[in-house]
């Protein structure tokens, strides 16, 4: 036995013609991302350009290889609290990094979010977000 056919409901074929160049040019705006994994880029990241902000420091360096992906690594120290808090604190700064720097993100670049003690945890996220983009901001313009 074959299920029912869905009525036709929403956008049609004739109309989603623009579709697949819009999502192409979307596509083509953002960065795409990889986890920073070893010790030395952090080190690097590190010596490199700062941005504070009430949530977290961003860390961020032009590695200059010419790649067209940014890498991003996440901080947290036991200053932050047991295993669980730090997770939180990893967890939390990965969804702001996912919701803002994919569109931010300049390729060939190293970020590194630190996450501060009892701040990146209890802010709430919108404004996790807008120290995001502040930082991201501070970074970019210093370097210009």
């Amino acid at each position: 036995m074959t299920p029912p056919q869905a009525p036709d409901i929403g956008v049609t074929a004739e109309a989603s013609g623009n579709l697949p160049a819009v999502s192409h040019l979307v596509q083509s705006l953002s960065v795409s991302l990889q986890t920073l994994r070893h010790r030395p880029d952090f080190l690097k990241a590190a010596a490199a350009r700062r941005q504070g902000t009430g949530s977290f420091l961003l860390q961020a360096r032009d590695r200059g290889d010419g790649q067209s992906f940014a890498r991003i690594g996440y901080t947290a120290s036991k200053k932050i609290g047991n295993a669980v808090a730090r997770n939180r604190a990893k967890r939390r700064m990965r969804a702001a990094v996912h919701a803002v720097l994919t569109a931010q993100a300049r390729a060939g670049w190293d970020y590194v979010l630190v996450a501060r003690p009892a701040a990146t945890i209890a802010r709430p996220f919108p404004d996790l977000l807008a120290d995001l983009q502040t930082a991201i901001t501070g970074v970019h313009r210093a370097g210009k």
